[in-house]
């Protein structure tokens, strides 16, 4: 019976080696309030303040056994949890983060710290730079991506700022009647074409328009190819939105022309014809996508940067308010159509068909142009 219970028996668990100096108890004085933390506490983060016993003499008071520091205790709470949770940093409420911050840097916790706390806040964080390694891309790069390196990459800044505004003012006037030459309607095996504009159809080198065009693409295919082969990272570089709304912006131009040079050359046939009009939506819409050059400014402007990451950061709380409007277009909507359903004249049909009256009552429009009519 004793050789059982001496099995069923919990093994004695063996001792671990253990340093017992790291559990001595440090005592801080922090503007009269007492912290006792260990010494193996402190040690997680040697380049610390408080984790470097060397720096730490310099504010030993023997008379007491003790450190004193004078400083903020509400904020020494929050950075002995730093060292007691492994790296967590949390601000007390009570505290402005300018204080904080400045007890951070006081306690040396070191600046991804700071970066950590200002990001929480909602703070506007510039990342950390990846250079490449060469000297001369290096330099290209910077020049091409940071109009802030040097006062050449401001002037190439300006400089695009130029071109892209040309541009899109370019794509604007070129919309205006009186610089349009239009072609004459015709029908083609059952398709009318009308309203074709002359620059669709045909491809005219001396068209000033296609020229300044043309010379805006040159200076975009040769900041982005230059780009493109000086990035640090050719991955995160062409996933990165700034970039493929860069590589959009360029694209509709070489469709245009692959669009335009074979049918100016090709003999004017039926089947010809007839492609061109089915086409010919195909290719205003891609014309359309010029459009989107103008967000090529948020390169070079830091508010339409913040803008971005503004909405980024509240897209939650935006896909929210859509959500309450939506049910409220539902239910709005189903009142209208029941209310009206007797009505001889009634506008609202069904309950898809209220949708629109339902928008533009809640958001306060009012078009008019869907009204109840019964009595």
């Amino acid at each position: 019976m004793k050789s059982k219970m001496r099995k069923i028996r919990n093994p004695v668990p063996k001792p671990c080696v253990h340093n017992h100096e790291d559990c001595v108890t440090v005592r801080i004085n922090v503007s009269g309030q007492i912290f006792e933390p260990q010494l193996r506490t402190l040690k997680q983060f040697p380049s610390t303040l408080l984790g470097d016993p060397k720096r730490m003499l310099q504010y030993y008071d023997p008379d007491n056994d003790e450190f004193f520091f004078d400083r903020h205790r509400t904020c020494f709470e929050s950075i002995l949890y730093y060292y007691q949770t492994g790296g967590m940093i949390r601000r007390p409420h009570t505290v402005h983060l300018d204080v904080f911050i400045e007890e951070v840097k006081f306690y040396d916790l070191g600046t991804r710290i700071i970066s950590q706390l200002e990001s929480n806040e909602g703070f506007c964080v510039d990342e950390e730079k990846s250079l490449p390694k060469n000297l001369l891309t290096r330099k290209l790069w910077l020049l091409f991506e940071y109009p802030e390196s040097s006062y050449q990459a401001r002037i190439f800044a300006y400089c695009s700022i130029l071109v892209v505004c040309l541009s899109v003012f370019e794509f604007c006037i070129g919309t205006m009647p009186s610089f349009q030459k239009s072609v004459n309607g015709s029908t083609v095996q059952g398709v009318y074409i009308d309203s074709v504009s002359y620059d669709e159809t045909f491809f005219d080198i001396f068209d000033p328009f296609l020229l300044t065009e043309t010379i805006c693409i040159v200076f975009f295919v040769f900041e982005y190819v230059i780009r493109a082969f000086t990035c640090p990272q050719f991955f995160p570089f062409f996933k990165d939105l700034t970039n493929i709304i860069d590589l959009v912006a360029i694209m509709p131009y070489f469709l245009d022309l692959l669009y335009k040079i074979p049918n100016d050359t090709a003999p004017s046939s039926g089947k010809t014809k007839s492609s061109k009009a089915g086409s010919l939506t195909i290719l205003r819409i891609i014309r359309l996508v010029r459009v989107f050059r103008i967000l090529k400014l948020s390169r070079h402007n830091r508010g339409l940067k913040i803008l971005g990451k503004t909405l980024k950061a509240s897209f939650r709380e935006l896909g929210l308010l859509v959500f309450f409007l939506f049910i409220g277009v539902i239910v709005f909507s189903s009142l209208m159509y029941f209310a009206e359903a007797y009505a001889g004249s009634s506008q609202f049909t069904s309950i898809p068909a209220g949708f629109w009256f339902s928008v533009v009552t809640m958001t306060t429009l009012g078009y008019g142009d869907l009204v109840p009519k019964g009595q």
